[in-house]
Parts: C-alpha cells; sequence; structure tokens
C-alpha cells in the first residue's frame, strides 16, 4: 500500500484523470446521439417525405410546398390572427408559432405586387431541396402535412423532442450515462418504428469512438442557433433596455461558434483548425501505418484495376467505385460493415458532398449522380451535356466541379442543378482535386503529365508547377500544402503558395505502388 503521505498527494491527479475519463465519455455520448440524428434521422425523414409527395404524383418538393393545403398549414404555423381568401374555415391561430421566421423564408417568397394581401395565395414555394432541410424543419412538415399512422406520428415526435432537449438546448455538449441508459432505449425504439433496416446503422455508430473534430462541427450544427438569432431579432426592435440580455445571447453564440475548432469541408477532405493553424516542414513524413483491409472477398483477385477512385468520409468509412462489378461499396476502414449500392453502369469518378452524400460520374454517361450512403438511395441524377466522365469529379465551395467538352471546367450548384461558373482551360484538365478557392489538375495530355496545374478564384488565372514526374492523384494537408502521388511512386509535398515541393520519404511506407491517396480528418489511404 502506498503511505498516507503518498496517497493524499496522489489522490488530487487521480480524480483529475477520473473526471478527464467520465468527461470525455460523456462526450462521446453526446457525439453518438449526434451522429444519429444526423446521420441516420435527419435523412431518414427527408426520404419518408419525399415517399409522401412523391405517392401524390408531385415531382418535387417545391410543388409540393405550392399545394394549396400545404402552404394554408405552414402559413398558418408562422402567422397570427390571419384569414386567407381561400378555405377560410379552415384558418386557425397557434397559441404559439412552431415555424420561426427563417424557416418560412427557407421555404417561401412573396410574390411580386401582392405585398397587401394579408392571406397565404401571397407567397410561392421556393425551389428548395430535401438536403435543405434539417430535422426541425422536415419532423414540422411531416407532422403537419402529411398523413402519418399514430405510431409514425409519436417516433417522429419523440425524436424531434429528444434532438431539442438532449442536443440543442445542451450547451455542455455532454450526455450523462443515467441519462444516457433510458435515452438510448428510447430513440433505437424511435428510429426502428420508422425504418426497421436502421439496426445495422444504430449499432455501427453505437460503437463509434469520439472524434473531437467532427463532434465540434457536429454541436454547431445541432445548436439551435437560428432559432436565438430569430428571438434576438425580435427583441431588439421593440425592447432598447434588453441591451444586457441580448448581449448574454450573442456571447453564447459566440461561444458556440469557437467551440467548433475545426470545420471540414467535407468534398475536399480539407481541414483547417481555427487559431490553431497546424503547419507541415515541406517534404515531411506524416504516414503512420495503423493497419492494413483485406477486401479480396469483396474484390476478387482478378478484378485488376477495378477500384477506379475512393473517398474517404469523416467518420472514416471508406467509399469506393468498383467499376468491373458496377457498385460503389461502403465499408469501415478495418473492413467491416460491408455495404453496396449497385449502379446501372461502371461508376468510375467520386467526391464527398457531405457527411453522408457523394457524387459519382458514370461511364458512357453525362450525368452527375448523387447518393445517400446511409440509406443507399440515389438522391437525384444531374444532367449535364457535354460531360466528361473520364475527367474527374470534385467540390469546391459547397459546388461540384466536372469537365466538360471543348477543354472547360463546369462549376455546378448541386441543389438548384445550374451552373454557376464555366472555366475555359486551353487544355484538357484530368484528375480533379478542389481545395479552398483552387481547382487542381494535370492535363490530359502526355506532353504535360509532369505539369501540375491550378485555377485560382483570387485572380480568376491559371498557374503551373513542373513536378519531377507524371502527377496522379493529390491531398491536401491542414495548412493548405498537399501531397502528390506520381507516376514514379513518390509523393511530392507542394506547398501552400504552390510555388515549391519537396519529395516525401515515407518511412511509414516501404513504396507506394497505387495512384490513390485520400485524407479525411486524421485518418489517411
Amino acid at each position: 500500500m502506498f503511505p498516507p503521505t503518498c496517497l493524499n498527494l496522489a489522490l488530487p491527479w487521480i480524480e483529475k484523470q477520473l473526471s478527464l475519463i467520465m468527461d470525455n465519455e460523456d462526450k462521446r455520448r453526446y457525439f453518438i446521439v449526434g451522429s444519429v440524428i444526423l446521420e441516420v434521422v435527419t435523412p431518414m425523414f427527408r426520404t419518408r417525405l419525399e415517399r409522401d409527395y412523391t405517392r401524390k404524383g408531385l415531382l418535387s418538393l417545391q410543388a409540393f410546398l405550392n399545394t394549396q393545403p400545404v402552404i394554408h398549414i405552414l402559413f398558418h404555423l408562422r402567422h397570427r390572427n390571419a384569414r386567407c381568401c381561400v378555405d377560410t374555415p379552415n384558418c386557425y391561430n397557434h397559441p404559439s408559432l412552431p415555424l420561426i421566421y427563417c424557416q418560412w423564408k427557407r421555404l417561401y417568397s412573396e410574390k411580386p405586387g401582392l405585398a397587401l394581401h394579408d392571406c397565404h395565395c401571397r407567397f410561392t414555394a421556393n425551389p428548395v431541396q430535401l438536403e435543405d432541410l434539417d430535422i426541425t424543419l422536415s419532423s414540422l412538415i411531416l407532422l403537419n402535412c402529411n398523413n402519418l399512422t399514430p405510431g409514425d406520428d409519436a417516433a417522429v415526435q419523440g425524436l424531434r423532442q429528444y434532438k431539442n432537449d438532449y442536443l440543442s438546448h445542451n450547451t455542455t455538449g455532454r450526455i450523462s450515462q443515467t441519462e444516457y441508459k433510458s435515452l438510448w432505449t428510447d430513440l433505437t425504439n424511435f428510429v426502428l418504428q420508422l425504418d426497421p433496416c436502421k439496426q445495422d446503422d444504430i449499432i455501427r455508430i453505437e460503437r463509434r469512438p469520439l472524434d473531437e473534430a467532427l463532434c465540434n462541427n457536429y454541436t454547431l450544427n445541432l445548436l439551435d442557433i437560428h432559432k436565438k438569432l430569430d428571438e434576438m431579432d425580435t427583441s431588439i426592435q421593440g425592447i432598447r433596455s434588453d441591451i444586457h440580455g441580448q448581449n448574454a445571447y450573442i456571447q453564447e453564440i459566440l461561444l458556440y461558434i469557437r467551440k467548433d475548432g475545426c470545420t471540414c469541408q467535407c468534398g475536399n477532405h480539407e481541414v483547417h483548425t481555427k487559431g490553431h493553424t497546424c503547419t507541415y516542414r515541406l517534404g515531411q513524413d506524416v504516414f503512420k501505418l495503423h493497419h492494413k483491409i483485406n477486401l479480396t472477398s469483396e474484390i476478387p483477385k482478378d478484378c485488376n484495376g477495378t477500384v477506379a477512385d475512393i473517398v474517404m468520409m469523416d467518420d472514416g468509412r471508406l467509399v469506393m467505385c468498383v467499376s468491373d462489378k458496377r457498385r460503389i461499396l461502403i465499408c469501415n476502414t478495418d473492413g467491416s460493415q460491408v455495404d453496396s449500392i449497385h449502379l446501372q453502369d461502371f461508376p468510375w469518378c467520386i467526391t464527398v458532398v457531405n457527411n453522408f452524400t457523394i457524387a459519382v460520374t458514370v461511364g458512357q454517361s453525362e450525368c452527375i449522380e448523387m447518393y445517400d450512403i446511409n440509406t443507399k438511395i440515389k438522391l437525384k441524377s444531374i444532367s449535364i451535356p457535354g460531360m466528361r466522365w473520364w475527367i474527374g469529379i470534385t467540390t469546391i465551395n459547397n459546388n461540384l466541379v466536372v469537365g466538360v467538352g471543348d477543354n472547360r471546367l463546369m462549376i455546378i450548384d448541386y441543389k438548384t442543378e445550374e451552373v454557376v461558373h464555366t472555366i475555359q482551360t486551353y487544355r484538357g484538365p484530368y484528375r480533379l482535386h478542389g481545395s479552398r478557392d483552387r481547382i487542381f489538375y494535370r492535363h490530359n495530355n502526355y506532353y504535360n503529365y509532369n505539369k501540375l496545374y491550378w485555377y485560382s478564384h483570387i485572380d480568376n488565372r491559371h498557374h503551373t508547377l513542373t513536378l519531377p514526374a507524371p502527377c496522379r492523384k493529390m491531398t491536401t494537408l491542414q495548412d493548405g500544402s498537399l501531397y502528390v502521388v506520381c507516376k514514379d511512386e513518390s509523393v511530392q509535398h507542394v506547398s501552400s503558395d504552390c510555388k515549391q515541393y519537396k519529395t516525401v520519404k515515407t518511412k511509414g511506407l516501404k513504396k507506394l505502388t497505387v495512384w490513390l491517396i485520400i485524407q479525411s480528418k486524421e485518418n489517411w489511404l
């Protein structure tokens, strides 16, 4: 046994360590529940909403929102003491207004010339997409505008309430073991009531270790900041004396934002740490071999070169284009929980859109296909006349980037499916990679293989850097520099200003025999 004096000295340290362990476990429980809400419940609500309105013969969410019964119901969930010129007997006043101002503005806009007409017919639905609806808004529409069974209604209400009670109004970002025990049972039952096929997803998420950066990102998404801002806007206009209280609101919101220590741009796997910028020495080796993944049962040996492209999600899942098998393969980084999405033709290039959505180009097609990797459902197909499926696909500023004929890059808003910008490259671009305000590529021309090109939004110009060998694949590091895999099996570390490079001595790997390299958070492949 320790002498009493030594034990007394050690006790504060032991108590502190136990406190840290418990604190991390409380935070991990918050992360687990938040992951279920964002990765399972939110897309499930969207899918349910889409299923219901398509059964009515409606082709889009906008068309559904424009139907007279729906716009009438939602109008009265936002407006008080209003009488509509259409369907007056069904007008009613809610004691509270559950549809807050910013949500209404997201869904509807005023028609020109009807400013004095105080009725729902004064408004028309915006071209909103299902991806624009968070769990709060989608559940509000489901509960009020769709015919749910009593069991489904209770499940939607329960999930919405749990999200508010344990996540949106939880400023600590933690859930205790006592709360978690009853919460997890109810949460699981509610999810399985709406979709029994989600059992595997629930199990996978429950076993997930804490990812600090992703947890911070989820925390910011889950906190009810928009509602607080809406309340502030209403209060400030009429109550000057309440400045002190509003200042407290502002400080609270700033605290939420500061807590978001890392923001991840999922589309290009780029991590940028606010206030704690990570910098790398040019040529620095950051590879550490954690484990190998054996996927021979999913990708037979006779399918040589069948994995055309691969990405890593923020939760570490790998999503790859298995071209010969005409499917998208989804698995954890240890090779477990393998799922597939089957396609009509072979998938070729892939990029991450958000935490659960990927976009792919498909052989012999001029369409971008987008899939939810949790539900395995195709979300949409975006037609891009003249698109070259083999050039590549990436994201920049939350838009998709693809190559089209006549040596051009096209930036697409995947929500509206509109062309945001067209970039002339003068030669054929190939192997696209988006990073911050730049689009990197190489030319599909033998004599230009060694050159790395990039287009910058800042100066609207193309720039060039000549590497020692033909470039294959690249990824962005935390400080904005790049790792580029070359044909000679080397990795070139290109500085963040793209003016110099240095060969990386990969101690963690004997050699790179493939051209694939990706990064997400602290994970590499």
